[in-house]
């Protein structure tokens, strides 16, 4: 008995994927905006550069989260992509 795929949707492209293809961001009540752990309000971004630039322009993830995402998460969402793309060039 196979398992279905958790469904999210990007806040960037409204995209539908499996939630394992996606970087995730999280308001945690403690610990503020965090990646990839924390219990709370989550919102979820395509591993594409195109739909990080459009979360970070148009303010989709400060939307999404009721919060304000200051841009350090963002360097951290970059650098997460960024190794995302070279472990696939790799295989």
């Amino acid at each position: 008995m196979s398992q279905s795929p958790i469904l999210r949707r990007c806040v960037a492209c409204k995209k539908v994927l499996d939630r394992k293809y996606l970087l995730r961001v999280t308001r945690d009540f403690q610990n503020g905006v965090v990646l990839y752990g924390g219990m709370g309000r989550s919102a979820y971004v395509c591993r594409t550069e195109s739909c990080l630039e459009e979360a970070w322009k148009r303010k989709r993830l400060q939307k999404a989260l009721r919060c304000n995402v200051c841009s350090s998460v963002f360097n951290m969402l970059q650098k997460q992509l960024n190794t995302c793309i070279d472990s696939d060039t790799e295989a």
